[in-house]
């Protein structure tokens, strides 16, 4: 498993994936910043520690550098992070279980990379993916030869 490349130039439209969520019910927005605590402590119940840790970087720039998915009665349902742990890098990004497969994850991944288009990025990477076929059909990604481990290698452990 490597890195995975997106050409933000050529990424499908974010809007029919947005209205898709917002007929089940979804709503995708930037969070503001009195809602870190909330967002990082969601993703940590749900995600763990290491993706918390890189959902709370998200907010230490303005623009927040997340998206999130929220129900209809503003619940929190999902997340999706860029530039936290590497510059030009997607992720984390994560759905409930109870959320999934209803397109909210395409949603929020489509926010952000246009995001990051409009932010002046070319291209996007996908670190260390896990579901390269999904990021294949819907964004066109490419792997990143020679990308495993990629930049991710070093990382600490508790003794």
């Amino acid at each position: 498993m490597g890195d995975l490349l997106v050409k933000l130039y050529e990424l499908p439209e974010a809007a029919e994936s947005l209205r898709r969520a917002s007929a089940s019910g979804y709503r995708i927005s930037r969070p503001l910043a009195p809602e870190k605590r909330l967002v990082t402590e969601w993703v940590e119940n749900h995600f763990g520690s290491r993706w918390a840790g890189e959902a709370e970087m998200a907010f230490s720039g303005h623009p927040i550098t997340c998206f999130v998915a929220m129900d209809g009665s503003s619940r929190l349902v999902g997340f999706a992070c860029y530039d936290v742990t590497f510059r030009g890098f997607f992720g984390p990004a994560g759905v409930g279980e109870k959320h999934r497969g209803k397109g909210i994850g395409t949603a929020l991944m489509l926010r952000s990379f246009h995001a990051m288009a409009e932010s002046g990025y070319a291209y996007a990477v996908i670190g260390q993916s896990g579901a390269d076929a999904y990021f294949k059909r819907t964004v066109g990604a490419i792997p990143v030869e020679g990308s495993d481990p990629g930049p991710y290698r070093a990382r600490l452990e508790l003794e």
